[in-house]
């Protein structure tokens, strides 16, 4: 379902954004950088978070690291990385494709303010070697994403 479900999302809500399809890997911040030939904080890596008992997505550039202590105060518990099984039923997407866009469920959203930084960033585009290249603020648009400040500083 994966890449399939994002290009129908795109098709349907955002047809002038075309998903790339790429022969090397965007599995990691590092490996998709160099594929795209962008800086890393341009990739917008979405982490699948459990935060109380509510399974949510964070997006953040890709150079960020999620600061405990605001994200508590956010949310107002700590966050818990969800294991790959879990990732996969939330989103439909691999460890490494996760991106908010062609979920099956609804799922709240977030952007980290650290994608402000960058005119464009890649968020993954359910796979490990396609990715998707719009502004900040038309991906939390797009999402429904409310914006947040959760890296580190």
């Amino acid at each position: 379902m994966s890449r399939s479900s994002v290009q129908a999302f795109f098709e349907a809500n955002a047809p002038d954004i075309q998903p790339v399809v790429l022969e090397d890997s965007t599995a990691t911040v590092a490996e998709a950088a160099q594929t795209l030939g962008v800086q890393e904080g341009q990739i917008a890596k979405t982490l699948a978070l459990k935060v109380g008992e509510e399974r949510i997505l964070v997006v953040m550039a890709g150079t960020g690291r999620l600061d405990n202590r605001k994200t508590k105060d956010t949310f107002g518990n700590r966050p818990r990385m969800l294991p790959a099984d879990e990732v996969l039923q939330l989103t439909s997407h691999p460890v490494g494709g996760v991106c908010p866009f062609g979920l099956p469920q609804p799922v709240r959203v977030f952007c980290d303010i650290s994608l402000r930084a960058f005119d464009n960033v890649w968020p993954a585009a359910g796979d490990r070697n396609s990715s998707v290249c719009l502004t900040p603020d038309r991906l939390a648009e797009l999402v429904s994403a409310e914006w947040v400040d959760v890296t580190q500083t």
